[in-house]
């Protein structure tokens, strides 16, 4: 788990997001309130998805504007076998990490191969390579 994970506002551009995830060197932040409660997560792909490719500008589009529904997350007590039903369920290999109602971390599919043997790994990797 990639503990304290640094937030965008939902008020912040795209631009900025994206600025961030290159100089983080990640492919997702989450999006969080001024209260620093969690309000969704923005991702590398749906930057290029729902700004770039329909060529809208992304210094005028918000990151609040791409977060959709709430956020999947995970407990922060939550096994790691837990975590990896929910990302096949979910279709997502990155989660963020809740307690009570505060962000902690953000766990990914490799922090969760290193604790699980490889069967169950696998069987993950295929379900997400599935299209929807």
């Amino acid at each position: 788990m990639t503990p304290d994970p640094e937030c965008v506002r939902s008020s912040d551009s795209v631009r900025h997001a994206a600025r961030r995830m290159a100089e983080l060197g990640v492919g997702s932040l989450p999006i969080c309130g001024e209260d620093n409660r969690l309000q969704g997560v923005i991702t590398d792909r749906d930057i290029v998805v729902k700004v770039i490719a329909a060529d809208k500008d992304t210094r005028a589009v918000h990151v609040g504007e791409l977060a959709q529904g709430e956020a999947v997350t995970i407990g922060a007590d939550d096994s790691a076998e837990e975590i990896l039903a929910t990302m096949g369920h979910h279709q997502v290999r990155r989660l963020p990490v809740i307690d009570g109602h505060d962000l902690v971390g953000i766990v990914a599919l490799s922090d969760v191969a290193r604790a699980l043997p490889d069967a169950p790994v696998g069987t993950l990797l295929e379900a997400l390579s599935v299209d929807r």
